[in-house]
């Protein structure tokens, strides 16, 4: 089995570091100025851009980017706090739908700023274009890598369905899309 060579494993530490310790200044922000974890508001905003502000719970689980783990414990926490309900599906028994209500979308307003200026304080202003265009570039190769070796051991040769997927750096109320550093939307 290969073995990554010294360069790439300061690059892959270097990664980790830096994401780990941006995330947790993101998710310090976010509670002590909104009471939020991010998980919540990824789960806000992804309901946010959904059709009617509702996805299926496994829908919803497939498009979460930040923790999958317990996901269920999360939406019935959010539930209790008002900000999401259940509700049945009517044409399967066992669906269930994910829906956002008033109170969760005014949440997700009110938040949207305070982790937007994080992302940019944090991230954003410490890239240069260069910089952000080569980090776009190979985020998604890998990430297309990842989908096309997961298709591989699913013995697929077509896509994998995306559901709704955007990064925690999104706005609401807005169409469906990734913010990438530099301010710029793309589908």
């Amino acid at each position: 089995m290969p073995r990554p060579d010294a360069e790439s494993l300061a690059v892959w530490q270097a990664f980790l570091e830096a994401h780990a310790r941006v995330l947790e200044r993101l998710e310090r922000e976010m509670a002590t100025q909104r009471g939020l974890t991010l998980v919540w508001y990824e789960v806000l905003l992804h309901l946010s851009h959904a059709p009617g502000g509702r996805l299926r719970m496994r829908e919803l689980a497939n498009s979460v980017l930040l923790s999958r783990s317990g996901l269920s414990r999360r939406i019935d926490a959010m539930e209790r706090a008002g900000l999401v309900r259940r509700e049945s599906c009517p044409s399967d028994r066992r669906g269930v739908f994910a829906v956002l209500t008033e109170r969760g979308r005014a949440t997700l307003r009110r938040a949207a700023p305070v982790h937007l200026s994080g992302i940019h304080e944090h991230f954003g202003r410490h890239l240069d274009p260069g910089e952000r265009a080569v980090m776009k570039a190979v985020f998604e190769r890998l990430a297309e890598a990842a989908d096309v070796e997961r298709r591989r051991r699913r013995g697929r040769s077509q896509p994998l369905p995306e559901g709704p997927r955007s990064a925690p750096g999104c706005a609401p109320d807005e169409p469906h899309s990734i913010e990438d550093a530099g301010g710029r939307r793309r589908p």
